[in-house]
């Protein structure tokens, strides 16, 4: 063990450890959750580091030797996946993010002393905070990491979003005239076309992919120069002039500096914004997997209407029973990232005054969210959704027996006769065609029409929609 000091006295650190004193002291304070900072949100914080040096150098506020190290270390450390070893604490944490600055601070110290054979800790040539910390804050450094880390986070999400509704796409051409029954309240309404129902989910989701990259958007804006508080206190004009440039050389994203550092909601609103897309795109997956659990149920006693691939044996009891596990699994993925969202909101209205000390558990639930989010989206495309089957007599059987098309009826015969026909039909178990033709009330074109289910599922829009018979 190696012992260091800071301005609360002395603690003894592992020797073979690339941290220091400020992390070691989180360590023991915040031994809360198992799992450790987003890996992105280090190697940002790397990269703001890296940022800073190079600025700072060039500003004439930091000498070019101890700036050429700390490049040096910063680089190297990018150059490797990011090593919970070197960076172990956990990802709720009190102080507004300062125990993972500090962290990133002392680690890229500390690898700059190596390349001097210095020891660990001997912070005289290289310092984690006059140093490398140069120019910063947590106050912007945290929350402008979280930032970089969440859009690189979110690529693979939008990806998968987009095979999603791409998938999505494909049912519905398939379907496109596949005729089942439409249903309010669970109970019939009129025919429909299976690719319809496919169709409404995938606009849903197109919805939510607009949002979240209207999300996105808000992301790039940074409050990096600003410091403490926003107020740029020992902040060089250089480094505020420069800092985002030499940062988006380094990350290669279109960054850009909020035109009021002093504006503490301005990370709080992005933050905001992708918790509630993410939020509704949750509610709609959640909404599709509700509806194939029950369009898949039976299959002798449910709607049996579609048939999900079998992925798995369903009961330890019961022999020869799947259960839909994927949209389970699907659904359960959502009420975790509404949930994220009711925790997002409280933490974002539970900030006082200039900073916000909540930011930790409000990257932990996006991270988590967007990982899930982006994991549950892959096994529902590729185990649910590419592999499900119409059941097509079950569908034709419950059109050929519903009285939806009672319906139709209304325009040429008034409400009170069609609902009498409609009851009848319940009553007796007679189809309701074979009533209405032995009513005598309709001519033969007209039952004709009456009955004709692809006039029926047309759109509104569409000409020749069923919406409106000629007498």
């Amino acid at each position: 063990m190696r012992i260091e000091t800071d301005s609360l006295g002395s603690l003894a650190v592992p020797d073979e450890a690339r941290y220091g004193i400020h992390t070691q002291r989180a360590l023991n304070n915040f031994p809360i959750s198992q799992t450790t900072t987003n890996p992105a949100v280090i190697a940002a914080l790397i990269e703001i580091k890296l940022a800073a040096a190079k600025t700072n150098v060039a500003g004439g506020t930091l000498a070019g030797d101890i700036g050429q190290l700390i490049e040096q270390a910063c680089q190297e450390l990018l150059n490797h996946p990011i090593d919970s070893a070197d960076f172990p604490i956990g990802d709720i944490q009190g102080g507004a993010g300062t125990s993972t600055n500090m962290n990133v601070n002392e680690v890229v110290a500390n690898t700059a002393l190596s390349f001097l054979d210095e020891p660990k800790g001997a912070y005289q040539r290289v310092h984690p905070n006059d140093h490398v910390n140069m120019g910063q804050s947590t106050n912007d450094t945290y929350p402008s990491a979280g930032k970089i880390a969440f859009i690189r986070n979110l690529q693979p999400l939008l990806a998968e979003l987009e095979a999603l509704i791409d998938a999505l796409a494909h049912q519905a051409e398939v379907n496109a005239q596949t005729y089942k029954m439409g249903r309010t309240q669970l109970q019939d309404a009129v025919p429909m076309a299976l690719g319809n129902t496919f169709h409404a989910w995938l606009v849903a989701l197109q919805r939510d992919l607009k949002r979240v990259i209207q999300a996105q958007a808000g992301l790039y804006t940074l409050n990096l120069g600003g410091s403490a508080i926003g107020s740029g206190i020992n902040v060089s004009r250089y480094y505020q002039e420069h800092i985002i440039e030499n940062l988006v050389e380094i990350t290669g994203l279109p960054l850009r500096q909020a035109d009021d550092l002093f504006d503490a909601t301005s990370n709080l609103d992005g933050f905001l914004a992708l918790s509630a897309a993410l939020k509704s795109l949750a509610t709609n997956l959640s909404k599709i997997a509700a509806d194939l659990r029950l369009m898949s149920s039976g299959p002798r006693s449910g709607l049996h209407e579609i048939n999900l691939p079998a992925k798995q044996a369903g009961s330890s009891i019961m022999p020869g029973k799947v259960n839909p596990v994927i949209p389970e699994v699907v659904s359960q993925v959502a009420f975790e990232v509404i949930g994220f969202d009711a925790t997002i909101t409280a933490a974002v209205g539970g900030g006082q005054l200039e900073l916000n000390a909540f930011e930790p558990i409000i990257f932990k639930s996006l991270f988590t969210g967007i990982e899930h989010l982006t994991a549950v989206m892959a096994t529902f495309r590729v185990n649910a959704i590419e592999g499900l089957v119409a059941n097509k007599e079950q569908l034709q059987a419950d059109v050929h027996f519903s009285i939806s098309f009672a319906t139709a009826m209304v325009p040429l015969v008034g409400y009170q006769k069609a609902a009498d026909l409609a009851k009848q039909s319940l009553k007796n178990g007679q189809s309701l065609h074979e009533l209405a033709e032995n009513s005598g009330w309709f001519s033969p074109n007209q039952m004709k029409e009456i009955f004709n289910v692809e006039r029926l599922v047309k759109n509104g829009r569409q000409n020749g929609h069923g919406l409106i018979f000629d007498k």
